[in-house]
Parts: C-alpha cells; structure tokens; sequence
C-alpha cells in the first residue's frame, strides 16, 4: 500500500473559497460553476504554477462541497472571502475521477494504512478537510476521455 502513496506538505496560506454548495451542482450558475469561472480566468505566474492551487472537498459542518483557490499576495481575489489555510501533511492517492467505488477502496486503505502506523496519525477537523484536485490537464483530458483525481488526506506526526 505504501508504495501507491505520496507524501505532500503544503504550507499555510491565504485561500478564496467558494461558499457552500449543498447540491453539488457545478453547472455555469451555481456557486461552483461561477468559482470555477473566476479561479479559471487567472493567468498563473510560471513561479506560481508549481503547486496545485484549487481543492474541493466537503464541509462535515455545513454539509457542503467548498471549492477553495490558494492565493499568493498579488493574485486577485475576486471579491470572494480570504481565509487562512492551516496546511500541514497530507497522504495523497490517485484514482480515476468518478470512480466512486475504486476512490472509496483507496480511501479506507488510507484510512487503515494511517491507523497502524506509529509516526503518523489523522489530521481531519473543522476546516482541515479531506481534499481533492484533478490532476489531468484540461487538453490531456479531451484526448484520453477521463480525469485523474488525486485525494489529499490531511495527517500529523504523532505526538510522544
């Protein structure tokens, strides 16, 4: 299992988030259709393309998907919200997007996979979610007909 699995860290940062979308529609007016408009329209700086900048992931609290976009200091933040982003460690894994079932299989092997080791633990609380990112790009995805997801689940060293 642990050779399917990479390691990430991401640092704190300033984040533009969606809002809560209790449906999940992503059609052009929801409110993920329209974030997606705005986080699309940016033209990244090659410094800033290193890094994923856009996660999705549901809101245990507000029962919602919340599409978030990591901001660097001179990026526009579309008159959305700026929160703080804790960062921290994550266990990352790639699945075919839309592929419930093997997505959910390798989320309860990471889940397993973390409960019995000894340096790591889960860091899943309020505003530090389990998130996801499309990996493929936009012209990659045309051609092949499908989207790799990779899932980022948040993880700490476990204190002694």
């Amino acid at each position: 299992m642990k050779r399917s699995l990479a390691l990430s860290h991401y640092p704190p940062s300033r984040a533009a988030p969606s809002g809560v979308d209790k449906v999940c529609d992503f059609s052009n007016d929801s409110i993920l259709g329209k974030f997606d408009a705005y986080f699309s329209a940016i033209q990244v700086l090659d410094r800033d393309s290193f890094m994923h900048r856009d996660f999705l992931y549901y809101n245990e609290e507000k029962s919602g998907l919340v599409w978030v976009w990591a901001l660097t200091e001179d990026m526009d933040d579309g008159g959305n919200e700026v929160v703080s982003f804790d960062g921290g460690y994550y266990l990352t894994y790639v699945y075919v997007d839309g592929d419930e079932e093997t997505g959910g299989k390798r989320y309860k092997e990471v889940i397993s996979y973390v409960e019995n080791l000894d340096v790591f633990e889960l860091d899943i609380r309020p505003g530090h979610y389990i998130m996801g990112h499309i990996i493929t790009p936009s012209e990659i995805i045309k051609a092949q007909r499908f989207a790799q997801m990779e899932n980022f689940v948040p993880i700490k060293l476990k204190e002694k």
